[in-house]
């Protein structure tokens, strides 16, 4: 709340009123409680460590990062304009609530520390150095041996005949040189040397120099004396590191353990002087040796490898600046902690809440049963603002069960959508039409060139490479995140490739699914399929061979499956008993503790021991799978899921993909109990 100097009160967003009072106070850090911790990166799936604006900035905003989108894009805009107007050792961090206390009162941090940072140039020339001299005082500088500065002329003179990379600011507060891979020692290039004044630390231009240097090279090695004040931060930086000698050899990017080995050989053999005579620290080491033996000892080099300033000691600066150092010599990125999963593709949650501004929809064919089935989420959700509702039969009726405003069944035509298409009145448009009916109305929106998000509820873009096709349990969620043509998985598929994924490798013939589905799934329009006096004591198979769903859950499981569909007298609800012949002998417990593994942390996904059963699952938002009785002779599995097919099936799977594709927090709008964990569904 806010008070004029009339005494009227106002309600002002409490970003704004933060942001006026950084400007006021003009403090190291201003910290915003964020429920995601921190800005998400759905590309790579973990919450972003540090973005250094200004020289990050402009590739961030330049429409090239899928999932710089929304509201992360308005947040970026506004921590820019703020830190402008701040002091550049200023720095905003977002993060988890729960995280507020570590970040204020300790030396780590978790979540997204955003800083303006320092702009780094890259030189490759000593020709192309402005000053030379400030090069040769830089390279010097905290070098305390008698011969440093003859040593540094002669390293620079080097240079001028060698291929090498330098990384530094306009000042030369901060200095990286690395050098190519030498042809007879391992094949990483070599950080030669490093140099960072107190500005460098206080505005985290080591961070952005590292950062850089990480880009360009991504296998790099580098030595640290082990008694060197900054120690920890080096370990911070590496991906691995072996200590010999009162030496510390660091290294990032190397992946093949014979190539780890071969590195730790040499090492172990020549120290230091893996790195040759190219090495400005062992330069100066020697430099060093000699002037001690030439003054009896009495002169020596403070520090081999230098990091700061003579006039400073590193070490405090290094914990106010960078809250994420801490004592222990271990991982110390910050990031967003999670437990150790076996699933390869967890549930971004709230990790993907980066968008607050609420999303206007069109629904196209929402007479069915489905479509009032999004009609209730959408209700629900505190972003979504329904604009319009198509339907034929209903035109010019009131919407029932939306609350949020009043709506009229529209009849639109293909011209209308293309009209508010090209004006970019609607954010997302849901098509929930029959099977072969909604292309008209997708290459109207796609005719005006515009990248509003569409979900096909129907099956025609099923196998079209260029739509995403939106499981996300098994569908990289990253795509779905980034997608802007997303095809909705059918409702018996969904369950059946849930219920099959898991035993993909160990299959070793075609899976068969018996499945059969309440009279909801025949749609709306009468049919034997869901006339109920001819369903009541009876049970009806049809499309017996090449059912959709058959060539659309092998295509995506990349496994021939048979299908086999049936509908029953309840209204809504699937179960599936598939028999899944194994390439291998299992047991039971073998089995449901893969299926556990595999679906570890999914709320929308339930494992049990026994035989689901519709009647639990009619009217809930996950599937649940179970049975996992395996044939006597070890080598044929039964796996049985349920699921509803309106909801997990069809709607809430929409609702779903929207929110990984619209930034939302993935399960926003979808009544969950409390999370779960071990495959452990919680609707």
């Amino acid at each position: 709340m806010a008070e004029t100097t009339e005494g009227q009160i106002l309600n002002v967003n409490a970003d704004a009123a933060a942001a006026e009072m950084a400007k006021a106070l003009q403090p190291l850090k201003i910290v915003y409680l964020s429920e995601s911790g921190g800005l998400f990166n759905a590309d790579k799936k973990e919450i972003i460590s540090a973005i250094n604006l200004d020289e990050e900035y402009d590739s961030l905003m330049d429409g090239t990062k899928s999932w710089v989108k929304h509201g992360t894009k308005s947040k970026l805009r506004e921590f820019n304009d703020l830190l402008q107007l701040l002091p550049r050792s200023s720095s905003i961090a977002v993060i988890h609530p729960a995280d507020l206390q570590k970040e204020l009162f300790t030396d780590t941090g978790a979540g997204t520390l955003v800083r303006r940072g320092q702009k780094v140039n890259v030189t490759a020339k000593i020709s192309d150095f402005k000053d030379i001299e400030l090069l040769k005082q830089t390279l010097v500088r905290d070098r305390e041996a008698l011969d440093a500065r003859q040593t540094v002329e002669r390293y620079v003179e080097s240079l001028k005949e060698r291929e090498f990379t330098a990384l530094h600011d306009d000042g030369m507060e901060g200095l990286a040189i690395v050098l190519p891979p030498q042809k007879d020692g391992p094949q990483l290039a070599q950080l030669a040397t490093l140099t960072l004044s107190r500005a460098a630390w206080l505005t985290n231009l080591s961070d952005n120099l590292f950062a850089t240097i990480r880009k360009d090279f991504p296998k790099l090695m580098w030595t640290v004396k082990q008694d060197d004040e900054n120690l920890t931060w080096f370990f911070d930086k590496a991906d691995g590191s072996l200590t010999r000698d009162g030496e510390v050899l660091f290294w990032y990017g190397v992946e093949s353990g014979d190539e780890v080995r071969s590195l730790m050989i040499e090492f172990n053999k020549h120290g230091r002087d893996i790195f040759g005579d190219i090495n400005l620290e062992s330069k100066l080491a020697k430099a060093a040796r000699r002037a001690g033996e030439i003054l009896g000892g009495g002169s020596q080099q403070r520090r081999a490898y230098s990091t700061a300033s003579t006039t400073f000691s590193s070490s405090n600066v290094i914990r106010s600046s960078r809250p994420n150092q801490s004592l222990q010599i271990t991982s110390l990125a910050r990031s967003y902690a999670t437990a150790a999963t076996t699933n390869p593709n967890p549930p971004f949650g709230t990790k993907n809440a980066t968008n607050s501004v609420p999303a206007k929809v069109a629904l196209i064919g929402a007479r069915g049963y489905t479509g009032q089935a999004l009609i209730n989420l959408l209700n629900v959700h505190p972003h979504m603002d329904l604009r319009h509702v198509s339907s034929r039969e209903l035109a010019g009726q009131k919407l029932k069960g939306y609350s949020k405003r009043e709506i009229m069944y529209d009849n639109l035509t293909h011209d209308d959508v293309r009209r508010m298409a090209e004006k970019n009145l609607i954010d997302i448009w849901v098509m929930a039409l029959p099977n072969g009916v909604a292309k008209p109305w997708v290459d109207a929106i796609d005719e005006t060139g515009g990248d509003n998000l569409i979900i096909d509820l129907s099956a025609d873009y099923r196998f079209n490479d260029s739509w995403t096709y939106g499981l996300p349990e098994l569908i990289d969620r990253s795509h779905i995140a980034s997608a802007k043509r997303i095809s909705n998985p059918g409702c018996y598929a969904t369950a059946a490739q849930l219920g099959i994924a898991p035993l993909i490798p160990f299959t070793s013939h075609q899976p068969t699914v018996f499945g059969v589905s309440g009279y909801s799934g025949a749609g709306t329009k009468p049919s034997p399929k869901n006339d109920v006096d001819n369903l009541n004591n009876n049970i009806i198979p049809y499309s017996l061979t090449d059912h959709i769903h058959e060539r659309e859950v092998s295509t995506q499981l990349r496994r021939e499956v048979a299908f086999i569909p049936h509908v029953a007298s309840w209204f809504q609800g699937i179960h599936h008993t598939i028999s899944i012949p194994l390439s291998q002998s299992m047991t039971s417990r073998d089995i449901r503790n893969l299926y556990q593994d595999r679906y570890s942390g999914e709320p929308l996904v339930k494992i049990i021991g026994d035989v689901p059963s519709v009647k639990n699952v009619s009217g809930t938002h996950g599937v649940e799978i179970g049975g996992f009785q395996v044939h006597s002779g070890g080598e044929r599995v039964v796996v049985c899921a349920t699921i509803d097919n309106l909801l997990k099936g069809a709607a809430t799977q929409c609702l779903q993909n929207i929110n990984l594709a619209m930034g939302f927090a993935e399960f926003e709008g979808i009544p969950l109990k409390a999370q779960g964990s071990g495959g452990g569904m919680s609707f």
